[in-house]
């Protein structure tokens, strides 16, 4: 054997020489050998070349040109939202069979696949504290057998906001001030003037400020897809859904006072001590489910909205219904390769699970792979830890790009004759999912109503104890107290008066402060205000165009009766009609 192939001594091609993932992720150091990024050995890394005894450097010392300029490159964007992160991996299971509401392979009885799960802070910086109040991410990637499942959710059932356009907005006030680069903690301004002109903001706020803004680590605490998705089964019916995880260790909470004696990357030592240990985390995964025109009468009857992120489903009328567990066992090797580069995209969907209309999900399914295609690089799906592991050879036409490992070799980067691809029968009708929907162009833009206020409510009058309920009114004064502007105080006050005149008197003791009699007489920069006395006062900062409708609807984005057409009437939220 002759040339470039003469080197392998098994007389194999040069291109079946390379690094494997797997191995070099399991070596210890004492299995390698020390050499730049080129494969040449080198006798020390301390050493360089230069002029004499005590001259300058050389240029051409590669090694250390090599060193120096990946040193400088080492680090990748960190995530806009949710920077400071831990994660672990391990494995899911369907306990009980969901094949009636959902054709997806991984939901038969007995099923099993790896997962990573990602835990995460929202607002702070990656090297942030741990035990900072702020909602916590809740990311799984489901490795199934049809393909990846990312299911992006968080350890709280709602969220601050409805429309998507808001999201951008929303995160700049939860980072620092552009001109003093003071975070929340010493100026609170920012955050209290978005949330006191967007009410609908208010169930997610009082669960902040509640006991569950801080959790006690990332093991006690809940996960929710808080976003409402579709079921689809091999018949082609399909169901809403919202999907829970229901953490095994129970939940528990830290303090705001408590918060300041804790470790700033307590979390991460928790979790990653916890598994070291073999004391493995789990949650058992549940579904609530609902029919399209129980989703119609929920709004209809109740005005609970399914595309709504502030809102949610009452559990005693959609009961949870349990479908597998998970659990981690397996630490990273490497944080950086397995934990920081994880990329979580909810448009990763298999066969069987779709979107529902909800805005800030559909928003969410070209945010998240746009960002990854930033942040981590076009091909990141290539990288082990985002790579699908199906029983099948993956193919398509995507090709090229920056950092393209597998591409694909030789096959054609166009659909060919000469060599043809192998394409699975279809198995979903969009057309019988999603095809309900049809309508005009609109501008839309939410507003707030009285509904909007029942679920906070019932959660300050029939959840909260007297302890709870102190610890609120203390964590919302002192978070306050760092606000500059007292005219916002007034409004969110005032806000929190139409949840319960309990909040806002005592409130108004806590901060000095008196706040407006409620919202009937305030106009909203990004709400349109569907209680004001004043119709002047209804739309969002007094935008009113000249012979153009206000940008709100008579039912706020949710399906009202006749959304969903073509639809079997019979069927019920536990079971689609046969």
């Amino acid at each position: 054997m002759a040339g470039y192939q003469a080197h392998a001594p098994d007389g194999k091609k040069n291109g079946d020489i390379h690094r494997d993932y797997n191995d070099d992720r399991n070596a210890t150091s004492e299995d390698t050998l020390y050499c730049t990024s080129n494969g040449v050995p080198m006798p020390h890394p301390y050493e360089t070349q230069r002029v004499g005894e005590n001259g300058p450097l050389l240029l051409q010392d590669f090694h250390l040109v090599d060193l120096l300029s990946h040193f400088d490159r080492e680090r990748i964007p960190e995530r806009v939202v949710h920077a400071k992160g831990s994660g672990a991996h391990g494995y899911y299971k369907t306990t009980e069979p969901l094949d009636d509401l959902c054709m997806a392979d991984i939901f038969q009885e007995g099923k099993m696949c790896p997962i990573t799960i990602r835990f995460s802070t929202v607002g702070g910086e990656s090297g942030s504290h741990d035990c900072a109040r702020d909602p916590r991410g809740f990311a799984i990637k489901f490795r199934t057998d049809e393909g990846n499942w990312d299911m992006v959710a968080n350890n709280t059932p709602v969220f601050f906001l409805r429309d998507p356009a808001k999201f951008p907005h929303f995160i700049h006030t939860q980072k620092r001030d552009p001109a003093t680069h003071l975070s929340g903690a010493d100026d609170s301004t920012m955050f209290w003037d978005y949330l006191s002109q967007n009410p609908e903001a208010v169930h997610q706020v009082m669960i902040l400020m509640g006991d569950r803004g801080i959790p006690d680590g990332y093991r006690k605490m809940h996960g929710y897809a808080g976003h409402t998705m579709k079921l689809v089964n091999k018949k082609g019916d399909w169901v809403y859904t919202q999907i829970h995880f229901k953490s095994k260790q129970g939940t528990a909470f830290i303090t705001q006072e408590d918060s300041a004696n804790y470790s700033p990357d307590y979390s991460q030592k928790d979790l990653y001590s916890a598994i070291e240990k073999g004391d493995f985390p789990g949650w058992d995964v549940k579904v609530q489910t609902m029919t399209p025109k129980e989703a119609e009468e929920l709004w209809e009857k109740q005005k609970i909205n399914v595309f709504d992120l502030t809102h949610v489903w009452p559990q005693k009328q959609f009961p949870l219904r349990k479908v597998g567990e998970m659990f981690l066992n397996e630490n990273a090797k490497n944080y950086f390769a397995e934990i920081e580069q994880v990329c979580f995209n909810p448009a990763h969907m298999p066969p069987g699970i779709e979107p529902s209309a909800d805005p800030v999900l559909q928003s969410r399914l070209f945010s998240y792979p746009d960002t990854h295609r930033h942040r981590v690089g076009v091909n990141y799906q290539q990288l082990p830890v985002n790579a699908p592991r199906v029983p099948y050879r993956i193919a398509n036409f995507q090709r090229d790009g920056s950092m393209s490992f597998f591409n694909q070799g030789s096959r054609p980067n166009y659909l060919s004759s000469i060599e043809p691809i192998s394409f699975r029968q279809r198995t979903l009708n969009l057309d019988k999912t999603h095809g309900h929907f049809s309508g005009e162009a609109i501008t839309f833009l939410s507003e707030i109503r009285p509904e909007d206020f029942n679920a906070p409510r019932v959660l300050w009058e029939k959840v909260f104890d007297d302890g709870a309920k102190e610890r609120f009114i203390n964590n919302v004064s002192g978070h306050m107290s760092t606000c500059r502007r007292e005219e916002i105080i007034k409004r969110q006050i005032a806000i929190f008066r139409e949840v319960s005149e309990d909040i806002a008197s005592r409130l108004e003791k806590a901060t000095g402060i008196k706040g407006y009699d409620g919202i009937s007489n305030l106009r909203f920069n990004g709400t349109h205000n569907g209680m004001a006395k004043d119709v002047k006062l209804r739309a969002a900062n007094g935008i009113i165009g000249k012979d153009v409708p206000l940008s709100v609807t008579d039912n706020n984005g949710a399906p009202r009766y006749g959304t969903h057409r073509e639809y079997d009437a019979g069927a019920t939220s536990q079971g689609v009609k046969a």
